[in-house]
């Protein structure tokens, strides 16, 4: 019995075969989570070059009434990487770079960091109301910044939600761009209206 755990122990023949079984997983593993981050990164691009041509096609007079052939342009570049992708869409105008993103101007009179008690502000979208984010939807006017914006949701390439703790199932990416119109059209230079904070 000894000759033969002694010769069993020696025996070399199936240590690859078992190497190979252990290392497996992690290898399997580690390849579907870098395809999956290739995929992801690949749909990032696709998306981010059909939203510029979009948005670039958007800037000029006109563009109101090809809304859906412009997206459609974003549609059949994301859905060519990923088929089952959901897709949104936004536009929001503002009247300058500037004001992309931030909220009207307004004098914190008793400092408390918001817009209130009467403090005055700047009306940059003109609706009577002080707004965080004075944006319009839609297409804009003439010479308006106009923030582009589109979100995608698609279920992974690979199952790896499942063996990766902290993973979704779906991702989940946004792109954005943001382009001034052409001066197709008259352009109003009143000063912004002012009001009160309520």
């Amino acid at each position: 019995m000894r000759r033969f755990l002694r010769q069993l122990a020696a025996d070399r023949r199936g240590a690859t075969i078992v190497e190979f079984a252990m290392i497996t997983p992690a290898l399997l593993l580690m390849l579907m989570g870098l395809f999956d981050m290739t995929h992801n990164m690949y749909t990032a691009q696709m998306l981010n070059g059909a939203i510029q041509q979009a948005s670039r096609n958007s800037t000029i007079e006109g563009a109101v009434s090809r809304e859906a052939a412009l997206d459609a342009i974003v549609t059949r570049s994301v859905k060519t990487v990923s088929p089952n992708a959901n897709i949104r869409f936004a536009r929001t105008a503002y009247r300058d770079f500037t004001s992309v993103g931030r909220p009207e101007d307004w004098t914190d009179v008793d400092s408390d960091g918001s817009c209130n008690n009467g403090e005055p502000f700047e009306d940059a979208n003109g609706n009577g109301t002080w707004d965080r984010d004075p944006g319009s939807g839609g297409f804009g006017g003439a010479r308006d910044a106009v923030l582009y914006t589109v979100t995608i949701e698609y279920p992974r390439l690979f199952p790896i939600a499942r063996l990766i703790p902290g993973q979704s199932e779906q991702m989940r990416m946004q792109s954005a761009t943001v382009l001034r119109n052409q001066p197709f059209g008259a352009v109003e230079t009143a000063a912004p209206a002012t009001g009160n904070c309520t």
